[in-house]
């Protein structure tokens, strides 16, 4: 008969063999099935600012690092040149009000004297010069026409004048910070290339990239909790969305246009890592998020989802 002691052995032995299994087991659930991933990334939108005008720069209102507001002032180009273009554009304007005002009044006495002939008995007035009265009214018409027409473009030439003009002053379109910023006076900039980059803190995000075997467990709406690799506290969040598709790398575009899939086929598959995009609800006080962080993404499924 065993004896007391080998009995006791015995059963803590089973005892931790069962916890250890146990263990084990749960250990196996939480890092193959439950929705969690350490690949994940604060992101934001990156706003690329290009200048609507081409010149040299006279002022800088920012530096590098600084947070702006969506209508601040960035950086002024040189509006001596475009000053003298929307003097310019008022000459012009002057100039073509005075030839329409000149073309209304020779269209009103063209008219009165086709009018006075039109009146007149054919006795009192011939037939010649009813019709030169006719044609010089149509001659005044066009000619008030085409000065109408140049008076407008004269005002829209007016507009684009002003326009540029306001356009030497860039502000800021978002609310951001600068970066990577190091424009001085004198720098010359083009229209239409980005000079400036602006992180949009309003539009601060979390990817996190799941593999998919963990998509099943993952529901838009569901709660999520963001721990930076920095450390603190963690930033609630919840799940916006999932991405409608990923590269597929064993598959490239082909001359013929025809698919040119890879042949070759491992043995051991990597599940694929899908976005899922997390929106922030609440930062912690004194956590600083910046675009690029690297972060764990925990997912926390509905309950009630959980028990049906």
């Amino acid at each position: 008969m065993p004896s007391a002691s080998f009995v006791w052995r015995f059963l803590v032995t089973l005892v931790a063999l069962a916890i250890a299994v146990f263990v084990a087991w749960q250990l196996w659930v939480y890092y193959m099935d439950s929705p969690w991933t350490r690949d994940g990334r604060v992101r934001a939108d990156i706003v690329s600012l290009a200048p609507d005008v081409s010149g040299p720069i006279v002022r800088v209102f920012v530096h590098d690092n600084q947070p702006v507001h969506s209508g601040e002032k960035l950086f002024q180009i040189d509006p001596s040149r475009f000053n003298l273009a929307l003097e310019q554009a008022n000459a012009a304007l002057a100039q073509a009000a005075a030839t329409k005002s000149k073309a209304q009044a020779t269209l009103q006495n063209a008219e009165q004297n086709a009018a006075r002939y039109a009146a007149l008995s054919s006795n009192a007035a011939s037939a010649v010069s009813r019709d030169d009265a006719d044609t010089q009214s149509r001659v005044a018409q066009a000619d008030y026409a085409a000065a109408q027409a140049d008076y407008a473009a004269a005002q829209v030439n007016l507009n684009v004048a002003q326009l540029n003009l306001r356009r030497t002053t860039v502000r800021a379109t978002v609310n951001g910070v600068v970066t990577n910023f190091s424009m001085r006076p004198g720098d010359y900039v083009v229209a239409g290339n980005p000079v400036i980059a602006i992180v949009d803190t309003d539009s601060l995000y979390v990817d996190g990239y799941f593999e998919e075997t963990k998509l099943r467990h993952i529901q838009i709406g569901d709660k999520a909790e963001v721990q930076l690799l920095q450390g603190g506290p963690p930033i609630d969040g919840h799940v916006q969305g999932f991405a409608a598709g990923i590269a597929d790398r064993e598959r490239i575009a082909a001359p013929t246009l025809l698919a040119d899939v890879n042949p070759t086929f491992t043995w051991v598959r990597l599940a694929a890592r899908i976005p899922v995009r997390i929106a922030i609800d609440h930062v912690p006080a004194g956590t600083h998020l910046i675009a690029g962080m690297t972060a764990t993404v925990t997912i926390l499924p509905n309950k009630k989802r959980n028990q049906t």
